[in-house]
């Protein structure tokens, strides 16, 4: 028996191409951040181990690799911020200020 959403394109997601809309979707399916419950493992191609989030719009299923600026983004997301892109600008979501010391590791 097929998963029911076995019919959603999947695409993998690095903070680099995370887009307005993605970003609005994790922000509202995990308004109080996500934590180890929300966080997906999985193989790459490459065989490595990848932790993601995952957030699924009517045709793709999403999973967003995890990383400390993912995390300071969505704490920092203020709608406002990008009225002015378009929803899949991967230009318009910029790398977060971290603190000294907290470097974006992905959280494998």
């Amino acid at each position: 028996m097929k998963p029911k959403d076995a019919h959603l394109k999947r695409v993998i997601v690095d903070f680099k191409k995370l887009t307005p809309e993605i970003l609005s979707l994790l922000v509202e399916k995990y308004p109080d951040g996500y934590d180890d419950d929300h966080i997906v493992s999985f193989k790459n191609a490459k065989n490595e181990t990848v932790e993601a989030v995952e957030v699924t719009t009517e045709d793709t299923k999403y999973l967003v690799k995890v990383s400390t600026k993912l995390e300071v983004t969505m704490e920092n997301y203020d709608e406002e911020d990008y009225e002015e892109f378009e929803d899949d600008d991967p230009d318009a979501v910029q790398d977060p200020e971290l603190e000294p010391g907290a470097e974006d590791e992905d959280f494998d």
